[in-house]
């Protein structure tokens, strides 16, 4: 079961072998028999993620472009499925922000993190979707956060919306896309960590514990969620945001 042989994944925000969660969900795709396309602005971090692929026995390739400029995402989409054949799942694993206070931010800050994700998921999914419904068959994840549908004094607020957004696009397009046999979903993780968690975050775990299991996330604990929802045995799946969070409570 959820075995992705033969399919070919593109995988935004994937750079960095050791940190990450996009590098996390890129090689637990990998070793499920994906070929991941893995994507990120900065070349040598992607470049990083696809060593480790391959030191695992997996496929993978790099492709480097920005999520938030539509014209270079639909020429890259492009010239990948022309070289690969096709793109059957797309995860929107791009995202991030700055932490400062709403009221500290200047608005050009915030809409640059708004951009990169909302308007990067909208991009990326644009780019690949037509090609899906074609062939009757794909699969969209995005990658949202808890942190919009939980409040923070973090500063989190453009990202936050961002995310928000995305959450509400996904389910949206979930419904026009069904009847072509394309599923979209998106995952809503808590605190991630790729390398070992620091002091600060077992305190935030720890304060007021809301959750059954007392760590932060791991990269390879969404990947292994994005492999399900990735998966034939998803079909059944879609239009819904699943909270990954340890089992803290999450309106």
């Amino acid at each position: 079961m959820f075995e992705l042989d033969d399919r070919i994944v593109l995988l935004t925000g994937g750079g960095g072998a050791r940190v990450g969660t996009g590098a996390g969900i890129a090689r637990t795709l990998a070793a499920q028999g994906a070929y991941v396309v893995v994507n990120d602005k900065n070349a040598d971090a992607a470049e990083a993620t696809v060593a480790s692929i391959a030191a695992a026995g997996g496929q993978a390739e790099v492709d480097v472009f920005d999520v938030r400029n539509e014209e270079e995402v639909l020429a890259h989409v492009g010239r990948i499925e022309e070289r690969l054949g096709r793109i059957d799942v797309l995860v929107n694993s791009a995202g991030g922000g700055s932490q400062a206070q709403f009221r500290d931010m200047p608005s050009g800050q915030w809409a640059r993190i708004v951009d990169l994700n909302l308007h990067g998921v909208v991009h990326c999914t644009r780019a690949v979707i037509d090609g899906m419904c074609d062939r009757g068959w794909g699969r969209v994840v995005t990658i949202a956060s808890s942190a919009a549908f939980q409040g923070s004094t973090l500063g989190l607020t453009p990202y936050a919306a961002g995310k928000a957004g995305a959450v509400g696009f996904t389910r949206q397009l979930a419904m026009e896309v069904g009847p072509f046999g394309v599923t979209a979903n998106c995952i809503a993780p808590g605190l991630v960590r790729g390398v070992e968690p620091d002091e600060a975050d077992r305190q935030r775990v720890q304060q007021g514990r809301t959750s059954a299991i007392e760590r932060v996330g791991r990269p390879e604990d969404v990947g292994a969620l994005v492999v399900y929802l990735a998966s034939e045995e998803a079909s059944w799946m879609t239009g819904q945001t699943l909270h990954l969070n340890g089992g803290a409570y999450t309106t």
